[in-house]
């Protein structure tokens, strides 16, 4: 379970990170870290660019919003959810779990 300092998550923001070779976003939002693919359902650009506010992040190109808790879109033009990965954060780390590669 690859790890990152809680520091590198802002407040109300998100950072990019690669996990196992999937691109991740860690997002946080009100006090709560989260872990969703970065990339945009409809315009295929990284999420963590975009911005964060109420649970939510907006992606910078279309301004599609998802939810990070889901990964379900709350608004056009995306229309299919994002994968959300298990987070948790223990002595101020964040660690992050991806499925494994399909085979």
């Amino acid at each position: 379970m690859p790890t990152v300092p809680l520091a590198d998550v802002p407040d109300e923001g998100a950072t990019h990170v690669d996990v196992a070779g999937v691109p991740v976003c860690l997002a946080r939002s009100r006090g709560v870290v989260y872990a969703i693919l970065d990339e945009c359902s409809h315009g295929r650009v990284r999420l963590s660019e975009g911005e964060v506010a109420d649970g939510a992040v907006e992606c910078w190109l279309h301004g599609s919003t998802f939810d990070l808790g889901t990964g379900a879109p709350k608004c056009p033009p995306a229309t299919a959810a994002v994968p959300v990965y298990p987070v948790r954060v223990v002595a101020d780390v964040v660690e992050v779990a991806v499925p494994p590669p399909a085979r």
